[in-house]
């Protein structure tokens, strides 16, 4: 398969996820747009844990992270990236098929596949340039977040000492 299969397999970017200093902050800044908030959650890991806020305007959804610690991956995002993107999330159809074609085409990924009842994501190393990773993700109807699915990304990066 050639290197243009992206262009094929994706249906739109789902969501972005933005690392940020104050959530609370942050979930005002957005909401004086118009964002509604839709979803909170807080996510422990071993080492890590952090905060988030599900932002959505129309069909654009913002996933705001902040580092509930200094050893959060968040925190850990920032201290090295900066406070912005920290992923990108692209819907596709396939997400394990389309994973194994680019893993033949040299990408790395710093998940295995997480399955849920309501998704299906895996998640690519970070761009070394700009910071982001991407996620492949494929949904069953649902447009939410699975807390399973985003405990076992936690306990993965963890055990990878990823961020």
């Amino acid at each position: 398969m050639s290197k243009l299969m992206l262009r094929h397999k994706a249906k739109k970017i789902d969501h972005v996820a933005i690392a940020v200093l104050d959530l609370e902050q942050a979930i005002g800044y957005f909401s004086m747009m118009g964002f509604t908030l839709s979803d909170r959650m807080t996510t422990t890991g071993a080492h890590s844990a952090m905060h988030s806020a599900v932002m959505e305007a129309g069909p654009i959804k913002f996933v705001l992270l902040e580092g509930a610690n200094e050893t959060s991956q968040i925190t850990r995002f920032i201290n090295e990236y900066g406070p912005g993107p920290q992923h990108i999330a692209i819907e596709v159809e396939n997400v394990e098929s389309l994973c194994k074609e680019l893993e033949k085409q040299g990408l790395d990924f710093s998940t295995k596949t997480i399955k849920g009842p309501e998704l299906i994501q895996r998640f690519t190393v970070r761009c070394p340039n700009s910071g982001v990773m991407i996620e492949f993700i494929e949904r069953n109807e649902e447009e939410g977040f699975s807390e399973q699915n985003v405990e076992d990304l936690f306990r993965q990066l963890e055990a990878s000492d990823a961020y």
